[in-house]
């Protein structure tokens, strides 16, 4: 009777020896309260990018609590490739000469054809920017025809004009931003307003904010809501991005638009998409495809998803789409 009182016992404490091993086992189980979180690594900017050393601070975030944030002071000039070319000078002119458009989820190169072929491709003759005896494209030459053309309210003695602002325009610019060091997963993410302009709302909510930006890159440029496009060709301009995927406003400095693979990557050993900067929740950005070239398929609203290596991370949406990514999964700096 004792033996069997004894192995009874035994058996008792081996089951809730295993029970508490399932439960904790449970509780790792990635998406759960105790996901892998990777902090900002601030050593991955580049310093060329940076108007003065990466710092900490103490900043508000979204939820109203607390926490210690990367300050980051950019000159929104990459160091790792060159800015432009944006207009062709004459509709002769090859693809070397001219930037990319973003049009219907497709990237276009914004060469002299392009240019020439643009009442065929919009379906309307309004369109018309070159002299037909020179083949001459008209574009912005001066930093007062770019700050009148690069606007949302453009006049229309701007009309058939490709939009060009440089970078000697904006020369002494500087952006201050905040990343939280350690990301903060929100209770429920942040969504982004589907057109151009603004930032960060509330959760679920759209943007309240403006200007609006998504992340920053290794280089200090800004990956900034998608481009109002709509507006652009509504008022009869083209402001093309350069192969990089950015421009230049004078209030923005340049930034990009899309992800096209040129600025500072950091590959990954396990053929998953490089790594190209942070969203401002402190959520690491990864490029579009894998090693092999393949889209991912299990990413959420806010086109993120969850590793063990790289934790919660975002993708960027193609190039062609005018976007980076949907919204901020974790709380952001205020």
């Amino acid at each position: 009777m004792n033996k069997a009182k004894l192995f009874l016992g035994l058996g008792l404490l081996a089951f809730s020896l295993n029970s508490c091993d399932e439960n904790d086992e449970e509780e790792l189980t990635p998406g759960g309260d105790e996901e892998v979180s990777i902090s900002v690594e601030s050593a991955n900017f580049i310093s060329g990018g940076l108007a003065e050393a990466i710092t900490i601070e103490s900043r508000t975030l979204s939820d109203g609590t607390t926490a210690d944030c990367y300050k980051i002071v950019v000159t929104s000039t990459p160091t790792d490739h060159e800015m432009g070319p944006w207009c062709p000078g004459n509709i002769s002119d090859d693809a070397s000469a001219g930037g990319i458009w973003l049009e219907s989820g497709e990237k276009y190169d914004v060469d002299g054809a392009f240019v020439a072929n643009l009442a065929t491709f919009y379906n309307d003759n309004t369109w018309m920017m070159y002299n037909s005896s020179t083949g001459e494209i008209t574009k912005t030459s001066t930093i007062q025809e770019c700050e009148d053309a690069a606007n949302p309210n453009v006049g229309a003695e701007y009309a058939n004009y490709c939009v060009e602002c440089l970078p000697s325009y904006v020369s002494d610019l500087t952006h201050t931003y905040y990343i939280p060091v350690t990301p903060k997963k929100a209770t429920t993410a942040y969504s982004f307003a589907i057109a151009g302009g603004g930032g960060p709302g509330g959760p679920g909510g759209t943007v309240s904010t403006i200007p609006s930006s998504r992340g920053i890159a290794f280089n200090g440029v800004v990956f900034d809501a998608p481009a109002p496009t709509d507006a652009i060709l509504g008022a009869y301009t083209l402001a093309p991005f350069d192969d990089a995927g950015g421009h230049i406003n004078l209030a923005a400095g340049y930034h990009y638009h899309a992800a096209t693979g040129l600025s500072k990557q950091i590959e990954q050993t396990d053929n998953h998409a490089a790594m190209i900067g942070y969203a401002f929740d402190g959520y690491g950005i990864y490029g579009n495809t894998d090693g092999s070239g393949n889209e991912y398929t299990d990413l959420d609203e806010s086109r993120g998803h969850y590793d063990e290596t790289r934790g919660y991370h975002y993708h960027v949406d193609y190039a062609g789409n005018n976007n980076f990514i949907n919204g901020l999964r974790g709380e952001y700096a205020l």
